[in-house]
């Protein structure tokens, strides 16, 4: 692993803990976030080392979102030619889109850790993740409407699969923001706990949980589930029969259901 600005990232247990540290700015997105980001989850991707992965922020805050001097120093890049700046613009938004796209297109599950803020672009973030959790006291908000532009990194095309769409609408056109419990009855964190030692302590136990399964299995599971977003039921049960009658000749098959028989925990290879 790199030394990196904007993250930390540590390895136990088999589950890799991304922090973004940039607790000084509220863990606001800067140019070397987005770019390390990148880097961090193909090395997640790349090694079998890892079967989990959590991402929390540090000090008080989660992220303030995409860091604002970032975004004022866009203006001074374009010209005066309309289309020469739209595609110049594009290319920028399709990069910083790449970013949470690598952490939803990583083969191990992620889990964001969340407490503190929680804004605009963080929203993003944590809508490419498998699963959010967070504290009670954390607060959420799709702030892009409040500086005159429309989310553009994942938070409307990911979001309402995750608290269906007409919330997702309601927090998008107001900028309103909830609270962790409220985050919790409309599906965006599957649990809240008390403050953020309890919160990590506990996503990381989780993590810990699908480390210890067969890492076939779970990123067979994922692939599964990623694929269904965009398919029709006959065309996943297509294809999980064609990936099954691969992953199924696995070993990790045969201990794990001789673990079972045994009642012993199962030991799997990377």
């Amino acid at each position: 692993m790199a030394d990196y600005q904007a993250f930390t990232v540590e390895v136990a247990d088999k589950v890799a803990h991304v922090v973004i540290n940039r607790p000084e700015k509220a863990n606001a997105m800067n140019a070397d976030f987005w770019r390390e980001l990148v880097e961090i989850f193909q090395w997640i991707d790349d090694n079998d080392g890892v079967r989990a992965v959590v991402i929390s922020g540090a000090g008080k805050h989660f992220s303030s979102g995409i860091d604002l001097m970032m975004l004022a120093s866009i203006g001074t890049q374009l010209g005066k030619d309309v289309g020469r700046n739209a595609e110049k613009l594009r290319r920028m938004i399709l990069q910083l889109q790449d970013s949470f796209n690598a952490i939803d297109n990583c083969r191990k599950p992620v889990l964001a850790a969340i407490h503190g803020y929680c804004l605009g672009g963080a929203i993003d973030m944590i809508a490419a993740c498998d699963m959010r959790y967070s504290t009670v006291s954390a607060q959420f908000a799709i702030k892009e409407i409040d500086i005159g532009m429309a989310a553009d990194v994942g938070t409307l095309q990911r979001l309402p699969r995750i608290i269906g769409d007409g919330i997702m609408r309601e927090l998008a056109y107001t900028g309103r923001t909830i609270d962790g419990e409220e985050a919790r009855s409309i599906g965006l964190v599957n649990r809240t706990f008390a403050d953020a030692d309890s919160l990590l302590d506990g996503v990381k136990a989780i993590a810990r949980e699908i480390a210890s399964k067969s890492p076939v299995a779970v990123r067979g599971t994922k692939e599964m589930i990623r694929y269904m977003r965009d398919h029709r039921v006959d065309d996943g049960l297509e294809y999980v029969a064609t990936w099954n009658a691969a992953m199924l000749q696995s070993v990790d098959l045969r201990v794990a259901m001789t673990a079972q028989m045994n009642k012993q925990p199962a030991e799997f290879a990377d």
